[in-house]
């Protein structure tokens, strides 16, 4: 009776393991994968919230779990990359392209294992002031409490090149705060600073609400620094939030800006990515519906514009499949 018993428990134990190597089972091995956005009031966060909603509707299959990371934004996103901390985060592309190339914030080593996934929304640069600061355009802000962005954020890297461009350093504000997204609203509205410029999705809440509740106005971004700025890079490209988007803004507002991307490294599994991705692309008209910045993106400029690092060979795998490549 015991050897009868040994031999049963012997045979669901390798059986149980059979079922664990099989694919397509529920006892597939676990991967855990983190996607690094940005502030949780900012697209970024919501766009990782979204592909990792898709992604785990198939993790009885998959056996992938995805969890999203509130960060510091572009950059911090990429260095956590590069040290193995992240498995995917989200990168304006202009800090995709200094960070694969290694100039700029990255100057003290390219990231040539940095991998691109695909983008995602237009990121028009916007600037916003407080209603009585007197500011028509950008160049009245000299002399003011202004916020830069936080160190690590590619809003950050974009406000330094601008300022370069334009022959000037922080210290020709009064002030240059260093608030993070979720902090330069209610600053600007409590008077503590007079305008602030940020990259992001529109529409935002970010810009929503300080419009919203005390008048802020949208400031437009033009002018030969820009003008060099755009002809320069092929990351940046010429933008206009229309009007009447946010309240207390009637008139369209022009800019420039970037594209929002997904970026990973050569060390993330081939098969991981090629799941993310089929995720997001098997699910196209539930992931645009996830945010209304989502609503006008097309595929198949998703695998290729704002791209600079190489695609990763997963990605590359599933875009074939589908005759994108």
């Amino acid at each position: 009776m015991i050897q009868f018993t040994t031999k049963r428990l012997l045979s669901g134990m390798l059986g149980a393991a059979l079922l664990a190597a099989m694919p397509g089972t529920g006892f597939a091995q676990q991967k855990f994968v983190t996607i690094g956005t940005g502030g949780v009031t900012g697209v970024y966060y919501a766009a990782g919230g979204a592909i990792c909603r898709l992604l785990n509707k198939d993790r009885k299959t998959t056996g992938i779990r995805c969890s999203v990371e509130s960060t510091g934004g572009s950059s911090y996103n990429i260095n956590t990359i590069k040290a193995g901390e992240l498995d995917f985060g989200m990168a304006q592309s202009d800090v995709q392209a200094n960070a694969y190339d290694g100039v700029g914030p990255f100057k003290d080593g390219a990231f040539k294992d940095l991998r691109a996934v695909f983008s995602v929304h237009p990121e028009p640069f916007t600037v916003l002031a407080r209603k009585d600061a007197g500011i028509t355009k950008f160049t009245d802000f000299k002399g003011k409490r202004f916020n830069v962005g936080n160190p690590g954020s590619g809003t950050r890297n974009s406000m330094e090149e601008l300022l370069s461009a334009m022959g000037w350093t922080l210290k020709d504000f009064s002030l240059a705060s260093e608030l993070k997204a979720d902090e330069h609203g209610p600053a600007l509205c409590d008077n503590k600073i007079d305008g602030f410029f940020y990259g992001v999705g529109h529409p935002s809440a970010n810009i929503q609400d300080p419009t919203t509740s005390c008048g802020a106005q949208l400031i437009s971004l033009e002018g030969p620094a820009v003008d060099k700025l755009v002809k320069a890079h092929s990351y940046y490209a010429y933008a206009t939030i229309p009007g009447g988007l946010y309240a207390n803004n009637p008139n369209p507002t022009k800019t420039y800006g970037v594209l929002a991307t997904l970026v990973t490294s050569t060390k993330v599994d081939n098969e991981v990515v090629y799941n993310l991705v089929k995720a997001v692309f098997e699910n196209f008209d539930d992931f645009k519906k996830l945010h209304p910045a989502f609503a006008n993106l097309d595929p198949k400029h998703m695998i290729k514009d704002g791209l600079t690092a190489p695609l990763h060979p997963g990605a590359v795998k599933y875009y074939k499949e589908k005759g994108w490549m």
